[in-house]
């Protein structure tokens, strides 16, 4: 119904109905007396009064009747006047909204058009920045090629002057076998007249003043070629080992003659006793191609102020307690080997690197820590290790024996202020040798000890505490040496290992119950064809030295002193600083520097007595809430490794200490296996003997006889990007 309509039924019809309606009714209501007067009366014709009132009623009943339609037409103007202005009020209402809709259709083709022209800005944009990335990865691809040709040239120079060295070093030994041939004929001429010289009642101190006061180069070379041995606090000779059990038949030499005089200490290396010079105290002269021994000068505030937040300092950071050693196992090393010449040279190294360390803050979680590792590398592993794990192989009726390699590239050094320092090289001077001589010293059980250059290094297999409770074990022979050993547990699960000729891991991981994989240990370097084995070095000397920059108490934690300590939170806690690829199980449990990227437990609740690898159980469930925390750290990710290191004090052989830590570690690991269920696979182990004392003491002491607890799975495999 339109506007029009509605005002014609709301307003005019009901003025104009009343209008008709009042009419004849007002006509009836004035005839009335008339009609009243003529039946009453009966009689002749209206008086002219009533004639008069007739009139005047039917003039006001027209007048009545005008107004009535006048008003009636003043209605209806007025409702045909309100139509007008609703109609016009609709026609302006539809003029707008025509108005605005066309507007808007005007803005809306405005912001298509911007919109059509911010695509094709981007389009060029993105084409633009396409074309430098390209002219970039070209130019970038330039470069590589120009390096590749400098490192090649730089290759063969290095060859050259290797070969020149080689053959300089050839000439140096035959002149010092020459020379040690006739050292050797003059020491027995000597010895023979001393003993002369004792028969006559003679006292030695000539015989050794006369020693004291030959020319280093006049001195034998074997003498010039051993590493001064630690040093307590008086200054009293070293005495390296730890306490070896009765049946190593560790035999230590008496250390004065019957003058009273200091005669040189002794030590047992590989089975042959070594001859080591006498140490001297602070401020004495130090015999030819040895270092003056560390000497700390700090009190104790100022060690446990250092111990709070040793980002402040450059020094070598040293545990806050009594004969404190070094922090980092890595400065250890430096110590044991340069003195306080290392201690000092790698300090102006870390004053160097502060500001490059600075700007690298500490990682924030695992997957930033591996920010050197490329995606390719993380994507690519389970492809290869699922490729390894089917590949066909020839099936072993027995288990497999390990070779031992014969020779090894460069090994016995160590690497002080991010300069290689031989061990057995006089005044720091570098020697460079090509290739070292391998050898068994002893076999133990399932382990053995090697001889490398001037090393000793104890190997062990942790097969036989892998296969324990195991339901099936089978080996398959693969391509390029390599063996395949499969573990079945109860259950269903797989143990999937696979190593090369020398029992190194190349990767290693567990098939669950479903079908699931974990990898614990991938070393992709070993997959090359034919690939050597890696030599027995440090590859942490390519890394500068490490400045701690978080508080001593949140890198090592002591399960003694702190045992209401989340063990948990500390070991999810990422590397210290960033780790620069994927390193092997057997690279990081040979370089301090690379398990200095780590946090460690020191379970030090555990006492180990002289001698003894055993733990008592009353010392055992001292572990609980370690294990908890290393079952809660798998059940988060069941790939994760842990290192579990063992160590002895300083007394005994070097041979029976290698052999009786690596005991210790072992037993660390079965126990936490066989009483929390933590699995083997998870636990690599290995013993260090006396090289990282925690007390600085040749003396036996309890602190030093010790295992360790470090979370390595950065370290040996790739791990899930931070982003």
């Amino acid at each position: 119904m339109t506007f029009r309509s509605r005002l014609f039924a709301t307003v005019a019809l009901p003025v104009l109905s009343a209008s008709l309606i009042a009419t004849p009714s007002l006509a009836d209501a004035l005839m009335k007396p008339f009609e009243v007067a003529q039946d009453s009366s009966g009689e002749g014709q209206p008086s002219e009064e009533e004639l008069l009132l007739l009139k005047k009623q039917q003039e006001e009943q027209r007048q009545a009747e005008e107004e009535a339609r006048r008003q009636a037409e003043e209605q209806q103007k007025a409702a045909e006047d309100q139509q007008r202005q609703a109609e016009e009020q609709q026609r302006a209402a539809d003029e707008e909204a025509r108005r605005q809709a066309e507007e808007q259709q005007k803005a809306a083709e405005e912001q298509q058009r911007q919109a059509e022209e911010q695509q094709k800005a981007a389009d060029e944009e993105a084409r633009r920045q396409a074309e430098e990335q390209q002219k970039a990865a070209e130019e970038q691809q330039r470069q590589a090629e120009e390096q590749q040709k400098a490192t090649d040239e730089e290759a063969r120079r290095q060859a050259e002057e290797q070969q020149k060295a080689a053959e300089e070093q050839q000439r140096q030994a035959e002149e010092q076998q020459k020379a040690a041939d006739e050292e050797a004929q003059r020491a027995a001429g000597e010895q023979k007249r001393q003993a002369e010289e004792q028969k006559a009642g003679e006292k030695p101190q000539r015989r050794n003043k006369e020693r004291q006061q030959q020319p280093a180069e006049e001195q034998p070379v074997e003498e010039q070629q051993t590493e001064q041995p630690d040093q307590g606090e008086a200054g009293q000779p070293a005495v390296t080992g730890e306490e070896a059990p009765a049946e190593t038949g560790t035999e230590q030499q008496p250390s004065t003659a019957e003058d009273g005089a200091q005669q040189p200490a002794t030590t047992e290396t590989g089975g042959e006793q070594q001859q080591q010079p006498p140490a001297t105290a602070e401020g004495g002269e130090q015999p030819a191609g040895e270092q003056a021994p560390v000497v700390e000068t700090l009190t104790e505030e100022q060690k446990q102020e250092i111990a709070e937040d040793p980002g402040k300092t450059d020094e070598t950071v040293v545990l806050p307690v009594e004969n404190g050693a070094a922090v980092l196992d890595s400065d250890k090393d430096a110590d044991n080997a340069g003195g306080q010449t290392s201690r000092d040279e790698r300090r102006k190294k870390r004053e160097e690197l502060r500001a490059e360390e600075e700007a690298a803050p500490p990682p924030e979680d695992d997957g930033s820590a591996q920010a050197d590792i490329s995606p390719e590398v993380r994507e690519a592993v389970s492809q290869k290790i699922e490729a390894a794990n089917n590949e066909k192989g020839k099936r072993l009726d027995a288990v497999p024996v390990f070779e031992v390699p014969q020779t090894t590239n460069v090994i016995n050094n160590t690497v002080i202020n991010n300069t290689v320092v031989n061990n057995t090289t006089v005044n720091n001077n570098t020697v460079n040798n090509n290739v070292t001589r391998v050898d068994v010293v002893e076999r133990f059980d399932n382990r053995m000890v090697l001889s490398i250059g001037n090393q000793l290094v104890v190997r062990g297999d942790d097969r036989p505490r892998l296969r324990r409770d195991s339901e099936d074990v089978y080996y398959d022979n693969l391509a390029r040496g390599r063996v395949r050993e499969t573990i079945l547990r109860p259950g269903g699960a797989r143990i999937v290992t696979i190593y090369n000729r020398y029992g190194d891991i190349i990767q290693r991981s567990r098939v669950g119950e479903d079908g699931r994989e974990y990898i614990l240990v991938y070393a992709p370097e070993l997959e090359e064809d034919d690939a050597p084995r890696p030599d027995f070095i440090d590859v942490g000397y390519e890394l500068p030295p490490m400045r701690l920059r978080i508080p001593v108490r949140d890198y090592i934690v002591d399960t003694s002193s702190d045992p209401d300590r989340d063990y948990y939170e500390f070991l999810s806690e990422p590397p210290v600083e960033r780790v620069e690829r994927v390193y092997t199980i057997e690279e990081v449990k040979h370089s301090a520097r690379l398990r200095d990227k780590v946090r460690r437990i020191d379970l030090d609740t555990v006492t180990f007595a002289t001698g003894s690898a055993e733990v008592p159980m009353s010392q055992a469930r001292t572990l609980r809430k370690v294990a908890d925390a290393m079952q809660k750290v798998l059940d988060k990710d069941p790939g994760e490794t842990f290192l579990i290191e063992g160590h002895t004090d300083a007394v005994g052989s070097d041979k029976s200490n290698l052999v009786l830590s690596d005991e210790r570690a072992e037993s660390v690991a079965s126990l936490l296996t066989e009483v929390y269920g933590i699995p083997p696979e998870n636990l690599q182990t290995q013993g260090y003997g006396e090289r990282f004392l925690k007390v600085r003491t040749q003396a036996a002491e309890q602190q030093n006889r010790r295992v360790t607890i470090r979370r390595v799975t950065t370290l040996v495999r790739p791990v899930a990007s931070a982003n």
